[in-house]
């Protein structure tokens, strides 16, 4: 920590010492029709620095850097527009389009540097704010098909399995990386999956290792959320909808002092009755709420530099977890109901701090990124392990604060180069650390009916393991323009882990009051390191039409297995980290000045020393180890489009073909060959079709009356590496009405209109978790 403290004091000290050139861009917005535009949002790229129109649709930027810079013009109702500033103009009169005219300018910063999405030679889906309003996107798992070859889904205890291209979450490791806010969300325990006041979210598809490190290999779901700026603005709303779902949010962003100091606070509290029925005692099996905090406090030390502070909490209670049934076919032929005798409400308590320090300046860019992350999860009463009626076998995980609290403290460094650049060489580079602590400590219980699982009634066992880990890493990227139509990028990074786990057991006799240790306390510990490469091409043929070619990799951390209540299952054990090798072809295009967008690309992933997740029942653990090779490849096509005023046009489709080449399990204690069976949640298809239609009422405050459709498709799928557990291929229907203006929005809305009754997400035992039936409700909405 001390570190971390000594790198902020440092990129304080440098930003403050480095000279600031006073230089003003100003101007005005106007609509098409010449009228002056307000509250329209201006920012000038990879800086510090923005402002607002006033009514007469003037701004102007102080202290901009010289040279080249881009500017963003960004207000509700239009099409989001970039615009190149020179010194040679820096009066600028900008013309906004209606948004139902045209498509935005999307803006990422996927690449640790604030660019338009087109320009990237990568897979990219990005949604706006307003996106993510029309789609409905409360919860990293509804991302499902709406981003082509993604497939997210959990067993209804909030920890998302999310998969891209086959390459797919196994183990508490996952293979897709969150970042929210520039933070990492380190593992399945520690990230914060719930979403609301999101500016925009990005997905990168592919290996993302240089510049995201490890547990990136499928791609990255990188979440920014609104921050506080010069001005005051703020939300509400409120949504009701059947299974007694209740959704309240509100926020507000305001300068504390102007130009100075900033503060941002939103708030969510999300209700919801619940739907399953528990046969057991005929109640409402999986009520849950949750409350939701983000706050940000800002201090603009120049126009060159500031500090954020942001805090974020989440706070779950779920009264049924787990709402599992035996099997695929019991789930499907009486949906939506559990038998469960052991009742319990889990307690989810996550917390995520960061404090950053950016400097933007003419000769670099600078940020420092410090973090902290924790959660404490448990269950106030044992949960049903065996899913049924019986007093068969009951989960304890309710020990104290000490112990299954997960933490974890980051540090990046990242330098780049100034958004004013006139150089045909563009860079980024920085290192990155971590340090992890995760102490794990749960029971067994065997009840009254032990025997009928195999057990004796009053046997307790009791697993402890204590994990703990570090890493370094150091990357790099360049990209340089050969020509005005030819550019090339080059990317390495090297990652450096440390893991120490250890472990201990004890066994309590029915009858006895002393326990027997199984498993003295021991230890081990396990190193890796891996390279991470990037290579790609792109080249710009003619104006908004592009071909790219990419090469990269990433990697899946290595570790060291856990012990469980089979003891014959040898813990301690290191397992290789996971790697993948992914080649990319592309093209991207806009067409009919910004009123289309087609986006291709095809994909070959190949990876090996894959992570097999071997599952430990009756305590849920998974033992992990290298154990197979899979080869993935397939295609994807976005487009966008608004082919007439009001009307919006998005559909996504993808294709997965992923395989295991080579395939070991074990099987009733042999090892069973499983060459050529598919990957685990990977649909062979998805297949997403949204359209919207908005008529607007100018002599009504502008007010747009709006109805939208969506079609999705998720193909057939398999949920365990034997391939025994299947959903074929099914559709769902999603629909809202309403109106909308630029201070308030009513609509009324549907999901799985059609109520198909469909698995999610299956053990590799058997105990399946169905998709949402049939949802509907009302949404209201105020901005200011």
């Amino acid at each position: 920590m001390n570190r971390i403290i000594a790198c902020l004091c440092l990129s304080i000290f440098i930003c403050f010492a480095a000279s600031a050139q006073q230089n003003k861009i100003s101007g005005t917005v106007k609509d098409a029709k010449g009228v002056p535009v307000d509250a329209v949002t201006v920012q000038v790229l990879n800086t510090n620095l923005s402002t607002v129109t006033d009514l007469t649709g003037a701004f102007e930027l102080v202290n901009v850097p010289s040279g080249k810079v881009s500017l963003r013009f960004s207000a509700v109702g239009y099409a989001a527009i970039n615009k190149l500033v020179t010194d040679d103009n820096r009066s600028l009169n900008i013309t906004l389009e209606d948004a139902g005219l045209k498509l935005d300018e999307v803006i990422v910063s996927a690449q640790k540097t604030e660019e338009n999405v087109q320009n990237i030679p990568s897979s990219i889906s990005v949604f706006s704010s307003a996106k993510v309003n029309d789609y409905r996107i409360q919860n990293t798992r509804d991302l499902s098909a709406i981003v082509p070859n993604l497939y997210s889904s959990n067993p209804g205890d909030g920890r998302n399995v999310t998969s891209i291209r086959g390459i797919t979450t196994t183990s508490y490791d996952p293979a897709v990386a969150t970042y929210i806010d520039g933070v990492n969300q380190f593992g399945l325990d520690t990230y914060i999956s719930s979403l609301f006041d999101v500016e925009r979210i990005e997905v990168l598809r592919g290996p993302q290792g240089t510049l995201y490190g490890r547990n990136a290999m499928g791609g990255v779901i990188n979440i920014i959320t609104k921050k506080p700026a010069n001005y005051t603005t703020g939300f509400a709303g409120v949504d009701f909808g059947n299974y007694g779902q209740q959704r309240y949010s509100a926020g507000i962003r305001t300068a504390l002092i102007k130009d100075k100091l900033f503060f941002g606070a939103a708030g969510l509290v999300n209700r919801q009755s619940g739907f399953y029925t528990n046969e057991f005692n005929n109640k409402k099996y999986d009520r849950l709420h949750g409350y939701l905090g983000n706050y940000y406090l800002k201090f603009q030390g120049s126009s060159k530099f500031d500090l954020t502070l942001n805090v974020k909490h989440n706070e779950n209670r779920n009264d049924g977890t787990f709402p599992l049934v035996a099997s695929v076919e019991d789930a499907l032929s009486s949906p939506f109901k559990v038998n469960q005798n052991t009742l319990t409400k889990m307690f989810d308590n996550l917390f995520n701090a960061s404090l950053s320090a950016n400097y933007a300046g003419d000769g670099f860019n600078f940020t420092s990124q410090s973090a902290y992350q924790s959660n404490y999860r448990y269950y106030d009463k044992p949960i049903d392990s065996d899913f049924s009626p019986i007093d068969g076998i009951s989960l304890i995980n309710n020990y104290g604060k000490d112990w299954n609290k997960i933490q974890v403290l980051t540090q990046e460094l990242k330098f780049s180069s100034p958004s004013s650049s006139t150089s045909r060489l563009k860079w980024v580079g920085g290192v990155y650390g971590f340090y992890q602590k995760n102490p794990v400590k749960q029971g067994l219980s065997f009840g009254e009916d032990a025997e009928m699982v195999g057990s004796m009634p009053g046997l307790n066992i009791i697993s402890i393991n204590k994990g703990k880990g570090f890493g370094l890493a150091a990357f790099g990227q360049v990209s340089y323009a050969i020509t005005d139509e030819l550019s090339a990028t080059a990317g390495l990074r090297y990652d450096y882990e440390h893991k120490k786990q250890g472990v201990y057991g004890e066994m309590l006799m029915p009858g006895e009051t002393q326990p027997i240790v199984e498993q003295k306390d021991t230890s081990a510990t396990a190193t890796f390191n891996a390279l991470s490469p990037k290579v790609s091409l792109a080249y710009l043929f003619v104006a908004d039409h592009s071909l790219y070619a990419t090469y990269s990799r990433g990697f899946r951390a290595g570790g060291l297995t856990q012990i469980g209540s089979d003891r014959t299952a040898r813990p301690l054990v290191a397992y290789k980290p996971e790697y993948g090798n992914n080649l990319e072809f592309g093209s991207k295009n806009t067409f009919f000045d910004q009123r289309l967008s087609v986006n291709v690309a095809a994909f070959y992933v190949r990876l090996t020393d894959a992570q097999i997740p071997v599952l430990i029942l009756p305590d849920a653990i998974t033992i992990t180890r290298n154990a197979g090779k899979l080869s993935s490849k397939g295609v994807e096509v976005e487009l966008s489009a608004r082919p007439v005023k009001g009307l919006s046009v998005d559909y996504n489709f993808g294709y997965t073909d992923a395989k295991y080449k080579s395939l070991s399990l074990p099987v009733d204690k042999e090892v069973v060959n499983f060459d050529g069976n598919k990957q685990i949640y990977t649909p062979e298809m998805t297949s997403m079709l949204a359209l919207q239609y908005g008529y607007r009422i100018e002599n009504l405050n502008k007010l747009n009356l709006i109805a939208r459709g969506e079609w999705a498709y998720t193909g057939d799928q398999f949920f365990d590496l034997q391939n025994r557990f299947e959903q074929k291929g099914y559709h769902l229907f999603n629909a809202k009405i309403g109106v909308s203006n630029k201070r308030f929005d009513v609509f009324f809305w549907g999901r799985n209109l059609s109520d198909k009754t469909y698995v999610d997400y299956v053990y590799d035992f058997g105990a399946a978790h169905l998709g949402n039936p049939k949802t509907y409700g009302i949404s209201l909405a105020g901005r200011f």
